[in-house]
């Protein structure tokens, strides 16, 4: 029931005897559209656009994060220049990734701050440190449940290939125009919003601008190494065994091998996201570069302030730079 407050006795016939100045109730503050900074794509292959944007509150089972630093990816370049329409198909799609869905926000190498959460998330809370997940983890269905597999059927269940969120909507705009999500994670925003199942939450002690690393580029290579390869990846270039690990490749093309490599006991596999299962193993890969077990510092070649986000690219493409972070 409603109650409205007076001054001196409420006249509420209940509460007759009790004097009552101040009697509120209300309900609580919902969710706001926030206004911030994005690194716009509005077209293939032009220089990103630093424009103000507004996020959408998350939805139900949604995760809005203040992104604190990402990095920029290879990856983060073939979106841009690829001109592919979302319903072209490549001769071999790379699951989980967007291609030709302007405009839109990339970024997928990012780390945060839970801002807030939509109805049913019971992974993460605000205030949370966390790295976005551009690769699911449901842990629920078949292949999350394969200790061998981290290929999420989040990945084709939902609407992440197309650029929107599970309802097939986006949760950004820009001089009213809708823009499109990247990979699920969309990190060149200073606040974006997430599936629960594609976020890892991590220790609060991190360096943000440093684990952000973690969301791609190191894992992948890390885990190549660990745990496709098994530290054998250098025994395959000579005769007599070893393990080869594709981690990034073309989406069109294929590679030649010759049987007698095999015959002597080499191995040709593959590893996507190095294998590991984003929220299990990406806290653990956190904590090992607190403990120093794992040190970042010499992978960042550059640290940059967000508006140079095209200077990154540049530096990326032109081989100066093993990876650029930038911060918010």
């Amino acid at each position: 029931m409603f109650i409205k407050a007076v001054s001196g006795r409420c006249d509420c016939i209940h509460m007759l005897l009790n004097p009552c100045k101040h009697l509120v109730y209300s309900k609580p503050n919902p969710l706001k559209v926030i206004k911030c900074r994005a690194a716009v794509a509005w077209e293939a292959d032009k220089p990103l656009s630093i424009e103000e944007i507004e996020v959408a509150p998350p939805k139900a089972h949604e995760v809005r994060i203040k992104i604190v630093a990402t990095g920029v990816c290879h990856t983060d370049a073939h979106g841009l220049h690829c001109t592919a329409e979302p319903a072209d198909k490549d001769s071999m799609s790379l699951p989980g990734v967007n291609l030709g869905t302007f405009p839109m926000i990339l970024g997928h190498e990012g780390a945060g701050i839970v801002e807030s959460i939509g109805e049913g998330v019971t992974n993460v809370k605000p205030g949370d440190a966390v790295i976005p997940l551009w690769l699911p983890q449901c842990s629920e269905c078949k292949f999350c449940l394969n200790p061998d597999s981290n290929m999420c059927t989040k990945l084709s269940e939902t609407n992440q290939t197309i650029g929107l969120m599970t309802d097939k909507t986006s949760r950004f705009t820009c001089k009213g125009q809708q823009l499109y999500h990247f990979m699920g994670t969309s990190t060149f925003s200073e606040y974006t919003v997430v599936s629960d199942f594609s976020v890892a939450k991590i220790d609060s002690a991190a360096a943000l601008d440093k684990v952000c690393l973690i969301g791609c580029g190191f894992s992948t290579g890390y885990g190549a190494a660990l745990k496709s390869a098994k530290k054998s990846a250098l025994e395959s270039c000579r005769i007599g065994g070893g393990t080869c690990v594709i981690v990034g490749v073309a989406t069109s093309g294929t590679i030649s091998v010759h049987p007698f490599h095999m015959v002597l006991g080499r191995v040709l596999t593959g590893s996507y996201f190095g294998g590991w299962k984003g929220a299990d193993d990406v806290p653990k890969i956190v904590s090992d570069c607190i403990s120093k077990k794992i040190e970042l510092e010499d992978l960042i070649t550059f640290t940059l302030p967000f508006e140079k986000i095209n200077e990154a690219f540049e530096l990326m493409h032109t081989g100066k730079s093993l990876r650029t972070v930038l911060v918010y």
